[in-house]
């Protein structure tokens, strides 16, 4: 266990910076790039045009998924309602939930992805206009997690930490 939180801020700096988005005009959604890969790649870097619903879904999975898969559709939409109450784009957010995902397999305590973005989007989606940061979220429920709160109680835990950032003017 203390391996995996000293682990913890190396494994989230190491998603790489976040790059410019272009904003779609239609959905006001970062625009990327779909690849038809026939290989998962370990982790999106921030030039991957892997799509991240695709990639988590086909993680979760175990193999590459087709684009219209209904795993991805439903992926696509967990990540586009939690980006919503998030600084961090798509992409940030799928690295850092797998990565959430394996340190809570190692002790024990596995979810599947869309859960966990779906508690940690709806505990951000709570807090109003002010953006949470997935990534501190991600810490602290791990950390109340690894301490033995099921998935419920860690996201009652989140409710009372301020995780979030001021709108810049």
């Amino acid at each position: 266990m203390k391996r995996s939180l000293l682990l913890l801020p190396l494994l989230l700096a190491a998603c790489g910076s976040e790059e410019p988005r272009q904003e779609s005009q239609d959905e006001g959604q970062s625009v990327v790039a779909r690849t038809a890969e026939g290989e998962l790649p370990g982790w999106l870097t921030p030039t991957d045009g892997t799509d991240p619903a695709r990639w988590l879904a086909g993680r979760e999975a175990g193999r590459p998924l087709a684009d219209d898969a209904p795993e991805v559709a439903a992926m696509r939409a967990s990540l586009r309602t939690a980006r919503t109450g998030f600084v961090e784009d798509p992409r940030m957010m799928a690295n850092r939930t797998v990565q959430l995902g394996q340190m809570l397999a190692e002790i024990g305590r596995p979810e599947p992805y869309r859960r966990l973005i779906d508690g940690l989007g709806g505990i951000a989606q709570m807090r109003g206009r002010h953006k949470s940061l997935y990534g501190e979220m991600v810490q602290h429920y791990y950390n109340a997690r690894a301490q033995g709160a099921d998935h419920e109680a860690a996201l009652a835990q989140l409710t009372t930490h301020d995780i979030r950032v001021t709108p810049q003017p």
